[in-house]
């Protein structure tokens, strides 16, 4: 584990991905109190005054690259339940009475257990909808994560958050963990949330100067039902309520229309793509080439672990490279740097984070993952003309390849383990959280199952 502020990663590839594909091979990232001093060869990071002194991570073998962030996330603890279902029958049957049944120290644990997933994965940065958030701000201050939480608020419905218990997160929490920690305000479908909700919501985000979370577009059905309850597309109606501008991050997107794409353009709202969840459920391949040709930025999800089944963003990067791929019948889109910029500086710049993460650049904080390329699954490695480190980042690499995270020059992963938390006794908090969840699920549902056999039952 590094000790001391000042540490060298000194003689892996170094990605930057700063936007221009650059590679330093080998290279070195120097960090000094937690930010980053120096990017770049071997020998030019070597000459910094504070190269001399430096404890050295030794990178031979390895990518190393910015922390990736994860921008449309769920905590929750239903991975493995109610599987082969259409998008709303799986949510009103299943997702939204666990809902019912959840308790502040149920959800306090399926964000421990989310986040620790995810940082043992890469992930160094989460935008998580969830409930009960205070514990939510809590996990990610002792697991070492960057969080964005916020919260799933609907008046439709009398089981999710309010916009006055939105009002209270931000109170208490608009920061936290010195910044690290952050609450912004989240709405729910347009289907659970009234029109003067939306409105209350804008008005709540401009108050306190925070972002709006919320999801859109992600199923054929919810446009057209969209379009015979409102006569408007839902980013048209979105619009009108006062929620997009560049605050603001729409999570799928599937669905949009030309007219669509140019009004989220324009208003500078940002896009969370969720391909494992879309086709998981069935939801279809969004566009997110054409997105980004006309300037949206497109960030990547994994949507939650329900509907994804697994937090791994370098997964994630692999299948929203193949979805485009597939449904376009294009080979040559979904290149590995476009997909690599989605996941690290586009994510970074739909959190509003770009200015301290996203990237390795000088004066950046140290958001640093690494990459071990010395499995077979990775041969062959090649360098010069045939580089192909950015290929196995995107189409090879898994969470189980990341051997060291650094957050804020924290070293919180180190030969794959996680340093910050005890993650056997979060596995274990998180297992008996779910069997009460399923437990107390089955008795509002007027079925009384042991825990273990609900909990099984759809495996």
């Amino acid at each position: 584990m590094t000790t001391g502020t000042t540490f060298l990663i000194q003689g892996g590839i170094v990605l930057p991905l700063e936007g221009q594909r650059t590679s330093f091979d080998p290279g070195s990232v120097l960090v000094v109190d937690g930010v980053i001093a120096a990017v770049g060869t071997v020998d030019d990071v070597a000459r910094h005054p504070a190269a001399s002194t430096a404890t050295t991570v030794d990178a031979t073998s390895h990518v190393v690259m910015p922390g990736m962030h994860n921008c449309h996330l769920h905590s929750g603890l239903l991975r493995g339940t109610a599987e082969s279902m259409a998008l709303w029958e799986w949510l009103e049957n299943h997702v939204d009475p666990a809902h019912r049944a959840l308790t502040p120290e149920i959800a306090m644990a399926a964000s421990y257990m989310a986040y620790t997933e995810g940082l043992r994965g890469g992930t160094t940065s989460v935008l998580d909808m969830w409930r009960f958030m205070e514990g939510s701000a809590e996990a990610a201050e002792e697991v070492g994560i960057r969080a964005t939480l916020a919260p799933y608020t609907a008046d439709l419905y009398d089981y999710f958050e309010t916009l006055e218990t939105n009002r209270r997160l931000l109170e208490t929490h608009l920061t936290a963990a010195e910044g690290r920690v952050r609450s912004w305000v989240g709405l729910e479908h347009i289907f659970y949330c009234s029109p003067e909700m939306f409105r209350g919501a804008a008005a709540l985000a401009e108050e306190f100067g925070t972002g709006i979370h919320t999801h859109s577009s992600e199923s054929i059905w919810e446009v057209q039902e969209c379009l015979r309850q409102f006569g408007r597309r839902p980013i048209e109606e979105f619009y009108n309520r006062g929620i997009l501008g560049e605050n603001t991050v729409i999570a799928h997107g599937v669905w949009l229309d030309d007219r669509e794409v140019q009004i989220m353009v324009q208003t500078g709202t940002s896009v969370t793509h969720c391909p494992c969840s879309n086709m998981k459920l069935s939801s279809g391949p969004a566009r997110i080439g054409f997105y980004r040709s006309q300037g949206m930025t497109v960030a990547l999800g994994t949507d939650g672990e329900k509907e994804n089944n697994n937090l791994d963003m370098l997964e994630e990067m692999k299948f929203a490279s193949l979805l485009q791929k597939v449904s376009t019948l294009d080979p040559t889109v979904g290149d590995p740097w476009d997909i690599l910029d989605m996941a690290t500086r586009s994510g970074a710049a739909a959190l509003g984070l770009d200015d301290v993460t996203g990237t390795l650049e000088e004066g950046k904080d140290a958001d640093i993952v690494m990459v071990d390329l010395s499995g077979l699954h990775f041969v062959p490695v090649l360098h010069g003309r045939d580089f192909n480190a950015p290929a196995h980042l995107v189409f090879t690499a898994g969470s189980h390849d990341v051997s060291d995270v650094w957050v804020r020059g924290s070293h919180l992963v180190e030969g794959g383990e996680v340093m910050s938390v005890d993650v056997a006794a979060i596995a274990e908090r998180s297992q008996a959280a779910a069997e009460d969840l399923f437990a107390r699920r089955a008795a509002l549902q007027g079925r009384t199952p042991s825990p273990a056999t609900d909990l099984h039952k759809h495996g």
